[in-house]
């Protein structure tokens, strides 16, 4: 059999993509989950995943091209694994020097014009990448399919002669997410995600009815709780607040199914997990919200280890494209930006957003009591097409009681 690799959607704000690096040939075997190409989007570079097994028969488009989201990327032959774990491929016939016809009609045009020899071996983030390094690009042995650059082949040639400090791999990363401005200039990347993330804003207001509900949550127990556990602890496994209340909106979405999932042609679409979107602050400018897959499944310790995780990579452009297509309901929490409260604005097609505060202490009153406690005020952006108000209430108030039974989570 024989099939596509098509230019996968990393988010609802997605059009079109660059591919950046390809990390596989024609003959590479391949298996499901494994990285085979960098795609450039408005927001960051993304490990692009593959969805079949098999082995790459033909790469049809080149590094630096840009297509638009479901243009055919590469013809691989599946078949299934044999007893040694590689893959066992159906015969086919020679692969054709020229691209064959797509399978499910003619490829779509490209967005960009003909590409050059030079624009073919070097994308803009590998460009970008030499000149900071101080590398002459063109000099670059390349070792990528058809004579491509990779970032490994630029890293290596900025290596200096033994003796001498080597080039930190950190700072690669670093250099591939810095923003561009036109003609090279700071500030493209930054400019780029701004308007794509208005973009989105703007079409989940014009599209979706917004309604939102509130509550404040009594944090007491919860931080006695964290305390006494970290105090046994070293500093390097302590878990932050973040990763309880994560765990608990987790739980909560699985109570109240209608909030996590997709509103895809004027249905409800239920999500085939709890994927908690995160959303991330970058360091150049803007946010993304990848997804922790299956969050409710996770013991705290694994989903604090997650999330940092999470975090490092989409920071440096590590981010998986299953991370940026997943999420069924995303977390926003502004706490550690001194923000009470976060009325939020719903990715689409998700259906809803749970908006988390600083804790804060306040004056709070239990059976004819007052005191200070620590305060956070939770709130929920729902899509009045899927849910209503009293469905939205539900799933705050489960948050609510998950909060005051930490050591359950």
């Amino acid at each position: 059999m024989v099939a596509e690799f098509r230019m996968p959607s990393l988010g609802a704000d997605m059009e079109a993509g660059t591919i950046v690096e390809w990390r596989v040939k024609p003959g590479d075997e391949v298996r499901r989950g494994d990285i085979v190409a960098v795609v450039d989007t408005d927001k960051a570079d993304i490990d692009v995943e593959i969805f079949e097994t098999g082995v790459i028969d033909q790469l049809l488009v080149p590094v630096g091209r840009r297509v638009p989201v479901g243009t055919p990327l590469a013809v691989v032959s599946t078949g299934t694994a044999s007893p040694n774990g590689s893959t066992a491929v159906p015969s086919v016939a020679p692969v054709p020097t020229q691209p064959p016809e797509p399978l499910s009609g003619p490829l779509p045009k490209p967005l960009s014009g003909p590409l050059t020899e030079p624009e073919l071996r070097y994308s803009t983030v590998l460009r970008r990448l030499a000149h900071h390094l101080g590398v002459d690009i063109g000099t670059v042995t390349a070792t990528g399919p058809d004579g491509s650059v990779t970032r490994d082949d630029v890293v290596r040639a900025a290596r200096p002669p033994s003796g001498v400090l080597e080039v930190l791999p950190s700072a690669a990363e670093a250099v591939a997410t810095e923003p561009l401005g036109v003609g090279g200039r700071p500030g493209e990347r930054s400019v780029t995600m701004r308007r794509a993330i208005a973009n989105l804003m703007a079409r989940s207001n014009r599209e979706i009815p917004h309604y939102y509900v509130a509550t404040d949550i009594d944090m007491s127990t919860a931080a006695r709780w964290l305390e006494a556990t970290n105090a046994q602890r070293s500093v390097a496994t302590r878990l932050l607040p973040a990763a309880l209340m994560l765990k608990a909106t987790a739980l909560a979405a699985r109570q109240e199914p209608a909030l996590n999932g997709l509103w895809v042609d004027d249905a409800f679409v239920p999500g085939s997990g709890i994927h908690l979107g995160v959303a991330v602050s970058l360091r150049t400018g803007g946010l993304v919200a990848p997804a922790l897959h299956d969050a409710d499944a996770m013991d705290l310790d694994t989903l604090m280890q997650a999330l940092r995780d999470l975090t490092q990579r989409a920071r440096t452009g590590r981010l998986r494209s299953s991370e940026m297509a997943d999420p069924t309901i995303t977390v926003t929490n502004l706490g550690d930006q001194g923000v009470d409260t976060v009325f939020g604005v719903i990715y689409p097609p998700q259906v809803a957003l749970i908006g988390l505060g600083k804790m804060v202490e306040r004056p709070w009153a239990d059976h004819g009591m007052v005191g200070a406690r620590p305060i956070v005020r939770a709130t929920l952006a729902g899509d009045h097409r899927a849910t209503d108000g009293r469905t939205g209430a539900r799933l705050l108030t489960a948050l609510d009681a998950l909060l005051q039974h930490p050591e359950e989570l």
